[in-house]
């Protein structure tokens, strides 16, 4: 398992599968590497740099945990966290991440979202 550190490779991700979670958004995307590889992003609007950071460590022992057993060999995964994750119950969050890498590994994911400025 490796760390994408490359922002094309985020921006790449962002054209794979999405689920979304209560404290999360999975992205769940093909690579060329042929390696199991994820990535994490919390934006400032969730809140200070203690906040953001706590996030990432949980989100990370997440990842170490489960990707493993239930990721995808030669995807890139990216979780992007949301406004609740933080306050969410840990073993809540596992819960959520399992069900989310089982629906992405069935191919489903959430309907694409509607572009600004769109009306339905």
């Amino acid at each position: 398992m490796s760390v994408l550190t490359r922002r094309a490779d985020f921006l790449s991700a962002n054209r794979g599968l999405r689920v979304a979670r209560p404290g999360f958004v999975l992205l769940v995307n093909p690579n060329s590497a042929d390696s199991l590889r994820y990535g994490i992003t919390v934006t400032k609007k969730i809140g200070n740099a203690v906040v953001r950071n706590r996030m990432k460590r949980r989100f990370r022992a997440l990842l170490r945990e489960l990707l493993p057993q239930a990721g995808l060999a030669g995807h890139d995964h990216v979780l992007i966290g949301r406004e609740g994750g933080i306050e969410r119950d840990f073993a809540k969050l596992r819960e959520e991440l399992s069900a989310a890498l089982a629906r992405a590994a069935q191919g489903k994911g959430d309907p694409p979202r509607r572009k600004p400025g769109t009306r339905r």
